[in-house]
């Protein structure tokens, strides 16, 4: 039932109401005894009256009143008047992210600044063990000094309990929500696939909500969307954000980002928000994208700059063979600069190799079990994919055409088309390799049995692969 101007709850006069959500409704309210304007969040009556999780939720409040950081909305307390429970809350003046959103697309430079102190507020509750789990534009507000404040942090589990043990269709937030005609579950849009699974959650199920926030306010649009609470956890757990609608000149660095955190696998998703603060300050500062701050902390993920280095250098040369041998080139080469980064929980293997077209990279990298494999990268995409069975290979190299990738696995050449299909054996090697190379060679006999070529010993017209191995001989298969 909702609560009168001019009633009195306590010491707080009720002044106006504020608004009214799934875990209760706000009222503005004048604190009698200090002299000061409040938030009272008025806990829903049926909640109230289970005693077991009023316990519950008085523990977890004293919890969530130690938090004190700048971006954080302050508890004060909680304020108990007969059958009415309240908690007493820091009062933020402005109007929340999601009316700021409803405006339009928030421009990139300004959002990157207001997803900074969502990150510095998550980061500084993660490192005490509280996670908010109903992070969304509406918990956000930005004041008139363009100071962020999260709102209702960690009250979903306070008031909901843990998701595991949590019947998703008696959830407060749910049930209240879904009541109103009208209007769509705010929260299932921001959940994280764990969660619309009713999974245990962690930190993860922030950064994939975070995720969410960036790209709304970055397209003006919400990244799942749904016309019944349903069909919007359907589209989380089943469909990709449209990347199409972020605005053309967002910076690669944030991109990256965003594919991070809305990973659905939470294993394979940004393990922590402060290397999202980290890239986004990057951004901010102006820092170029292949470059980082000696000693500045670097997260795993971004330890790649020697990688990027040599494919800026490789890439380079290959514009300007382009402008050389181009017989009226229409304009100077431009220098394309990009960062390579690693697969997650990976790091680069022993070869990088720029394809003869320029449009590909594939190298080798190795996960946590020590296990390696060859990855390839198309330069206008962002992620690089792994090529199924070529586990424990090493020195990748490139046919001329840009089609095949040469590598050694052991003792063994091998090859594989980058368009799918299992690698080939291409023979044998006999000793250690010391690397490998393709050329284009006039039609001769190979002998790939003994490792070298000898002419007019069989037909091997076409591309042909060679490595170089202690002993000095070639090895070699005609690859027509």
């Amino acid at each position: 039932m909702a609560i009168q101007p001019g009633s009195r709850l306590g010491p707080y006069e009720i002044l106006a109401a504020i608004g009214a959500g799934g875990m209760g409704e706000v009222y503005r309210a004048r604190d009698s005894k200090l002299g000061r304007d409040v938030a009272l969040k008025v806990l829903p009556e049926a909640f109230a009256r289970d005693a077991e999780r009023m316990a519950r939720f008085q523990r977890e409040a004293k919890v969530l009143a130690s938090l004190n950081h700048p971006n954080i909305a302050t508890i004060h307390g909680l304020e108990d008047s007969g059958a009415t429970h309240a908690l007493v809350m820091e009062l933020v003046e402005g109007p929340t992210l999601a009316d700021r959103i409803k405006q339009g697309p928030i421009p990139i430079d300004e959002a990157l600044r207001i997803a900074k102190q969502i990150c510095e507020a998550l980061e500084y509750a993660h490192e005490r063990g509280i996670v908010h789990r109903d992070l969304k534009p509406a918990n956000v507000k930005v004041t008139q000094d363009d100071a962020v404040k999260v709102l209702d942090f960690g009250l979903a589990k306070a008031i909901e309990g843990d998701a595991s043990s949590m019947d998703m269709a008696n959830s407060p937030t749910i049930s209240r929500m879904a009541t109103q005609a009208g209007v769509l579950l705010g929260t299932a849009a921001y959940m994280s696939p764990e969660q619309a699974k009713g999974k245990p959650v962690d930190r993860r199920a922030d950064i994939w909500a975070f995720g969410c926030v960036l790209y709304e306010m970055l397209t003006g649009k919400q990244t799942f969307t749904g016309e019944t609470v349903t069909d919007t956890l359907a589209s989380v757990l089943t469909k990709d954000p449209d990347w199409t609608q972020l605005p053309a000149a967002t910076p690669m660095r944030v991109r990256v980002l965003l594919q991070r955190c809305l990973h659905k696998d939470a294993k394979q998703r940004l393990r922590d928000i402060g290397d999202a603060r980290i890239s986004l300050d990057e951004v901010l500062s102006g820092t170029p994208e292949a470059t980082h701050v000696p000693g500045a902390r670097v997260p795993a993920w971004r330890r790649v700059i020697p990688w990027a280095v040599a494919g800026i250098a490789v890439m380079a040369a290959v514009a300007l063979a382009v402008v050389h041998f181009r017989e009226k080139p229409s304009a100077p080469a431009q220098l394309l600069r990009y960062e390579i980064f690693p697969p997650e929980k990976a790091s680069f293997g022993s070869g990088l190799a720029v394809s003869p077209d320029g449009r590909h990279l594939a190298f080798t990298a190795t996960m946590q079990d020590g296990q390696t494999q060859l990855w390839v990268r198309d330069l206008d995409a962002i992620e690089a994919r792994p090529l199924a069975g070529t586990e424990g290979a090493a020195d990748p190299f490139w046919s001329p055409d840009s089609r095949l990738i040469g590598f050694t696995v052991g003792n063994s050449l091998e090859d594989i088309d980058i368009s799918g299909g299992p690698p080939q054996k291409v023979c044998d090697l006999p000793g250690v390799s010391l690397g490998a190379s393709w050329s284009l060679l006039e039609p001769r006999g190979c002998d790939c049995v003994r490792h070298v070529c000898r002419p007019n010993e069989g037909s091997c017209d076409g591309r042909n692969a060679f490595a170089s191995n202690k002993s000095g001989s070639l090895t070699g298969r005609s690859r027509a």
